[in-house]
């Protein structure tokens, strides 16, 4: 069964890199999804939440991220963050999405808008530039 490597990028540091992963569970506006290597290619714009992923062999794993971008291509997860914790305790997980990642001021916030217009413009032209060289 092919399997998939998950890489977590912070904005100056790689916080997390794991292979062997079989399965990823994530939050986006729209809800909770699943991934899992066989899934096609994708992109998905992340909430704050908890993120989930197992490692062959291992128990599975919790992260607390902020708002993000995950990109899957091939058996190649990358998902970029402001801020990500791991840890087992769930309820202190939440917590900690709760009270880091949802608490912004103002000016924190409207930074987040226009990188989140930026973000979305460049998928766009990533998008377009795939479908091109098809």
């Amino acid at each position: 069964m092919p399997l998939m490597t998950l890489r977590v990028l912070l904005p100056f540091e790689v916080f997390a890199e794991e292979t062997q992963v079989s399965r990823i569970v994530f939050e986006t506006a729209h809800g909770s999804f699943g991934l899992l290597p066989q899934r096609l290619d994708c992109v998905a714009s992340l909430v704050p939440g908890v993120f989930s992923f197992e490692v062959e062999a291992q128990e599975e794993v919790f992260l607390a991220l902020d708002e993000g971008v995950l990109v899957k291509t091939g058996p190649n997860v990358v998902i970029s963050v402001r801020h990500a914790m791991r840890g087992t305790d769930l309820a202190y997980l939440r917590d900690a999405v709760e009270q880091e990642f949802l608490t912004l001021n103002e000016q924190e916030q409207a930074v987040r808008a226009a990188m989140a217009k930026l973000e979305t413009g460049f998928m766009r032209r990533f998008t377009s530039l795939r479908e091109h060289s098809s």
